[in-house]
């Protein structure tokens, strides 16, 4: 990110280490993640919010449990994007730096990773319920409905907003001189098992078991579905890779805090890993005709309210123009 001054100067003495460690690496990309993140934060909530009222419009008309899961999927982009663009990347970075309290910016770290994990895993109930819906329709019948989608966004939700608590003392690799220690490696390994390894590795299974009965006799028609889905999971590898690699590189060959071309791959790679935040809205457009006709209905709601409520004032003026005159006020002058 920005080149600040570094917040844990005063901790170098302490550390004993020496000049050439301390040496902090520049940031060649300037202001331009400022920036970055400034567009993604004004274009993604809108769109996700406009995402989000579609959806529930969606779940509520056919009530299926497909919609409570993207639903699920579009509240935690749109937390994500409120703590880890808005509060990590913009205002800890960009504004307040220095007069954070640390106690403020680990509670905001940990905050930051809980909404990081909800966006991520509330994605695999979906890949689950599309597995299960392809391969034993039977028993997708019987067990998807959403009272249950509801319980089991609810139970991801807590285990995502618990998994963030350890990652109250993750180190803020930016700004941290010293070499990784035994606390960032558990925590570094945690991380992206949490985000990238496990969930990739579920999305990888059943998304090949799902393309296996697809192609099954007899064959089957790829669904707008099943193309969702693979479209949903397969950006987010792609977007996350990076940053994966970027993160493990970091922790074992050279640090981010003194090499800048590791810092500015880390930087590259968060950019890119953000972006999944605000993609999933084009692809539902793209694949989803329910969805492009649930916004359509959306978009329209205001104009349609404003022309009847033009409409009726208009038939009541009109009505009181039209009535006749009272016996009383009809009289003619004498």
């Amino acid at each position: 990110m920005i080149d600040w001054p570094n917040v844990t100067e005063s901790g170098y003495q302490e550390l004993d280490l020496n000049p050439e460690e301390l040496q902090k690496s520049k940031c060649v990309l300037g202001f331009i993640p400022v920036i970055y993140y400034s567009v993604l934060l004004c274009v993604g909530v809108p769109v996700n919010v406009l995402t989000a009222v579609a959806l529930s419009r969606l779940a509520s008309r056919t009530k299926k449990a497909l919609y409570y899961y993207l639903l699920a999927v579009t509240g935690s982009d749109i937390l994500s994007q409120l703590f880890i663009i808005f509060v990590g990347f913009l205002l800890e970075t960009a504004v307040f730096h220095r007069d954070v309290p640390a106690l403020l910016l680990h509670s905001v770290s940990a905050a930051e990773f809980a909404a990081n994990h909800a966006s991520i895993w509330s994605t695999v109930p979906l890949t689950v319920d599309r597995y299960v819906a392809l391969c034993h329709p039977l028993l997708h019948r019987q067990i998807s409905y959403p009272a249950r989608a509801r319980k089991i966004i609810a139970v991801v939700l807590m285990l995502s907003l618990t998994s963030g608590v350890p990652f109250f003392w993750w180190s803020d690799m930016w700004r941290n001189s010293h070499p990784p220690t035994a606390l960032d490696t558990v925590l570094i390994w945690t991380h992206v098992t949490i985000i990238y390894f496990l969930p990739c590795s579920i999305f990888l299974v059943l998304n090949s078991l799902i393309i296996r009965t697809l192609r099954s006799a007899p064959p089957r028609r790829l669904g707008k579905t099943t193309a969702m889905l693979l479209a949903i999971t397969s950006v987010f590898s792609v977007l996350w890779a990076p940053r994966t690699v970027v993160v493990i590189y970091h922790l074992y060959v050279s640090s981010v805090h003194r090499d800048w071309r590791v810092h500015l791959a880390y930087d590259l790679s968060n950019m890119l890993a953000m972006l999944n935040t605000a993609v999933n809205f084009f692809l539902y457009c793209f694949v989803s005709k329910p969805f492009r006709g649930a916004v359509r209905d959306v978009q329209q709601a205001p104009t349609n309210a404003s022309i009847s409520s033009l409409y009726s004032g208009n038939n009541k003026r009109w009505q009181r123009e039209s009535t006749p005159l009272s016996p009383r006020r009809a009289r003619k002058p004498s």
